[in-house]
């Protein structure tokens, strides 16, 4: 493993870091600067939207400029500054233009990886790159759980933001001095992400793309905490545990995607089986949600587990694009993954505030159940979708 994709494995790390770590700060958030669920689902919802957003200049410039400086510009300026901006926060509003900014640092990281992949790497290989990075880089999801809790009450939650501005920054500077960029497509065609949105083939993988990240990643990054502290009256220590077994069952699911397309000779079966079995955990916490907070973070992790297919269907789409697109091309399918979590998280803030106040439990079981019906029909539509390897 070279030093530069070390280096922006650690970056990832912080980018999973900063989508999970506010379910562990719900309860102290709230009680210092009066932060509700609400508004940290609106935050965590406009982190996922910039980042969605920024995949298309990020796109361009992976193609145009290289990883060195998309990933170490980007990564000092959102990453370092706006950690600063959240340690800094007196109210919600600050907390929201911190995870904005952050989100625009966080943008580059593992689409530099993956460009790096695509470019340097047999096509062969590349789920299973993509996912061995995904999985490294998750170990971002366990600290933010427990050891986040554990900071946050130990020296307090804006001395941790403190020192995450610290190590964004020195990173950046890493990747700054150390990336090594791949030579530049052999090719003298030019395009855009219009070239790529001309290939029927992508729209049957869009939907499936579009919602695949949105249960595991919004219950982690987020309805975990306030889920387990308004049903079953947790603590955020046991919190803390509950998302850091649901994170290991996140990496555990992605390192088994990445080799099964290998294994079993399909990508689109894989996909397909892996999401169906998340639609079914998603519907176990729908009809269990009151029974047992054991019960209940058995079923989050089944479905942080299978909803690791991330990977899987970027390699999938991967293997229409054209060399010289391979940026735009790995951007676009981030932005419909990442976008897809952000309008989620919007959505379920409102929806949660909406149902909350008459019945807590209703609340969340209508989280989940909306969930679990847009994989199953993201994963109907992606039925029709032609079965490609490299």
């Amino acid at each position: 493993m070279r030093i530069d994709l070390i280096l922006l494995c650690l970056a990832y790390v912080l980018s999973q870091f900063f989508r999970a770590f506010l379910a562990v700060l719900t309860q102290v958030l709230e009680t210092d600067i009066g932060a509700t669920p609400a508004d940290l689902a609106f935050a965590s919802g406009l982190w996922f939207l910039v980042f969605a957003a920024m995949q298309i200049p990020v796109g361009a410039a992976l193609d145009s400029v290289g990883p060195r400086r998309t990933s170490a510009i980007l990564l000092l300026i959102g990453g370092g500054g706006g950690s600063a901006l959240f340690a800094l926060a007196t109210q919600p509003l600050h907390i929201t233009i911190a995870m904005g900014l952050i989100g625009v640092g966080c943008s580059p990281v593992l689409m530099a990886s993956y460009f790096i992949f695509a470019r340097m790497y047999p096509p062969a290989r590349f789920a299973t790159l993509a996912a061995l990075m995904l999985g490294v880089g998750s170990v971002g999801n366990l600290i933010a759980a427990y050891p986040t809790a554990w900071a946050a009450e130990t020296i307090g939650w804006r001395a941790t933001l403190w020192v995450l501005a610290a190590i964004s920054s020195t990173i950046a500077v890493g990747l700054w001095a150390l990336v090594q960029d791949p030579p530049k497509a052999e090719t003298a065609e030019k395009g855009s992400v219009l070239d790529l949105l001309k290939i029927p083939a992508l729209w049957l993988l869009f939907p499936l793309m579009f919602v695949n990240y949105m249960p595991a990643a919004g219950i982690r990054g987020l309805w975990i905490g306030p889920y387990l502290s308004d049903v079953f009256t947790l603590t955020t220590s046991e919190i803390g545990h509950a998302t850091l077994v649901m994170g290991l069952a996140m990496i555990i699911g992605t390192f088994a995607y990445g080799p099964a397309d290998r294994v079993f000779g399909s990508r689109k079966w894989v996909i397909i089986g892996g999401n169906l079995i998340g639609a079914v955990g998603l519907i176990g916490l729908t009809v269990f949600a009151d029974v047992s907070p054991l019960r209940s973070v058995l079923l989050m992790s089944i479905v942080g587990f299978a909803g690791a297919s991330f990977p899987v269907l970027i390699a999938h789409a991967r293997s229409f694009f054209p060399a010289h697109l391979t940026g735009r091309g790995v951007t676009l399918m981030n932005l419909f993954g990442i976008g897809g979590v952000g309008v989620m998280q919007f959505g379920s803030g409102k929806l949660h505030a909406a149902i909350a106040p008459n019945d807590s439990l209703l609340a969340y079981q209508s989280l989940f159940g909306l969930m679990a019906g847009l994989i199953l029909l993201g994963a109907l539509i992606y039925c029709f979708s032609e079965d490609r390897m490299d």
